[in-house]
């Protein structure tokens, strides 16, 4: 019912204005998304009538800064509905940047009607743009830095140059270490820093960005579907979830570090003992970011608080803890292990493998209301000095370090979902199917036939 007043809101607004309506059909032909799911938010006139709809579809009203009538569906990852006195109807779709999607569409400035130029400084927590306006529609882009309401914060130069300067300094920092815990060390320095001049919504949101983009240098098919949604000036706005893996011997640290940048606790996974791992799932509320953070474990630690308690250190490397022992922890050199984002399932695998050449794995998802699937992995070079460790421990054996050190072992993904009916949960056999078909080992077998 959710899922229909969204649908029915965007159908009736992209009637009424045709570039939205070109824009959509863009979005699917060039990139392989759907337009609703760029929604920021969606503005209506207030009519008793969808109010009542409103309700009966299990939104509740929340009021929020610039938006008295503002209506949510809190669980699911429907847009908000924002009531207003006006006639006419906006929608708001998600960019990286107002000035990329402006310069892609085309959309020149207008010095005789400063009010349909772009609202807000640069880096500001909100900027904004009218794209398109038809008789009773507005189609904007949103561009959000750590900020959920729809007012326009006042200009603050200051704020802007330690904005800058905190996104670089994410973008750049320094990632490898001789030490593990040094890297942690420098990481919290960076994020205490930004937190004690921008706070921790913008400081969150300016991180991730510079964790998408270190992960997609290292990856082929983020490449590729990255320049498909630039086209269209849409940047990775479209993220679902960002996965990280950890050591054992790190994770409490990790998760730490996802605390102090905002993030709650949400759902944890544990796959069983025949697979050795489990996952805590975190979500910043404000900033709109989900992170799933995988880790080796046993069955008696998943009764305790393993996201908080240290877990001690063991030999035996499951799936998970191979990886950080062949690329590294995925927070620091590593980068993410895969970037989740929201797409039309079937259409995008068949444009990337069409267009791109890049094929994807069988899919460990298909309910009608989500759909999952990784791209093939992107394959990294094992440094020596980590193999010879490995195999100097007997976590390896000298087959496996042999291929390792000739064909490199699968480092990063992209990964295909698409959701329905506003789902906002995963799918845990499935990942834990998937997560099994990532382990090195067998990546392994399957080389080498053995």
């Amino acid at each position: 019912m959710a899922q229909k007043l969204v649908d029915d809101l965007s159908t009736d607004f992209r009637l009424r204005c045709p570039p939205a309506a070109a824009l959509a059909k863009r979005m699917k032909s060039d990139t392989g998304t759907r337009f609703n799911d760029w929604i920021d938010h969606i503005q209506s006139p207030r009519t008793t009538a969808l109010v009542d709809r409103l309700w009966e579809a299990g939104y509740r009203r929340k009021p929020t800064n610039g938006a008295p009538d503002c209506y949510v569906h809190e669980g699911s990852t429907l847009p908000p509905i924002v009531l207003s006195r006006s006639s006419t109807m906006r929608i708001g779709i998600k960019v990286d940047s107002v000035l990329d999607f402006l310069c892609a569409c085309n959309v020149a400035d207008n010095p005789m009607n400063p009010d349909d130029d772009v609202q807000g400084e640069p880096l500001a927590p909100l900027r904004r743009a009218m794209a398109a306006r038809t008789e009773g529609a507005e189609l904007w882009a949103i561009e959000r830095h750590g900020y959920r309401g729809y007012d326009l914060v006042p200009s603050d130069p200051r704020r802007t140059f330690l904005a800058t300067m905190h996104l670089e300094a994410f973008r750049r920092r320094q990632r490898f270490f001789p030490e593990e815990e040094l890297g942690f060390d420098h990481l919290e320095i960076l994020i205490d820093n930004s937190i004690a001049d921008l706070g921790v919504d913008m400081t969150c949101d300016f991180f991730f960005a510079g964790e998408r983009e270190y992960w997609q240098r290292r990856n082929r098919a983020a490449q590729f579907q990255k320049a498909r949604q630039d086209r269209l000036g849409l940047g990775w706005a479209n993220h679902d979830h960002h996965t990280y893996r950890s050591s054992r011997e790190n994770f409490a640290r990790l998760i730490a570090i996802w605390e102090k940048l905002g993030f709650k606790c949400r759902e944890r996974f544990y796959a069983g003992a025949e697979a050795g791992w489990g996952a805590q799932v975190m979500e910043q509320p404000v900033v709109g970011i989900t992170t799933f953070n995988d880790v080796d474990m046993s069955p008696e630690e998943v009764l305790g608080d393993f996201s908080h308690d240290e877990l001690p250190h063991r030999d035996e490397l499951g799936t998970v803890g191979l990886w950080c022992a062949l690329h590294g922890e995925a927070i620091l050199q590593a980068g993410m292990h895969h970037l989740e984002c929201v797409f039309d399932w079937n259409l995008l695998r068949d444009q990337m493998l069409k267009d791109g050449h890049i094929k994807t794995m069988d899919p460990f998802t298909t309910f009608p209301y989500l759909r999952q699937a990784f791209t093939e992995g992107e394959v990294w070079t094992v440094a020596e000095d980590r193999i010879k460790k490995l195999l100097e421990s007997e976590q390896i054996t000298p087959a496996q370090a042999k291929q390792f050190k000739t064909s490199g072992a699968i480092g990063s993904h992209l990964e295909n979902l698409e959701r329905n009916d506003g789902y906002k949960g995963f799918n845990q056999q499935g990942v834990s199917e998937i997560i099994s078909k990532t382990d090195p080992r067998k990546q392994h077998v399957a080389i080498t036939g053995a």
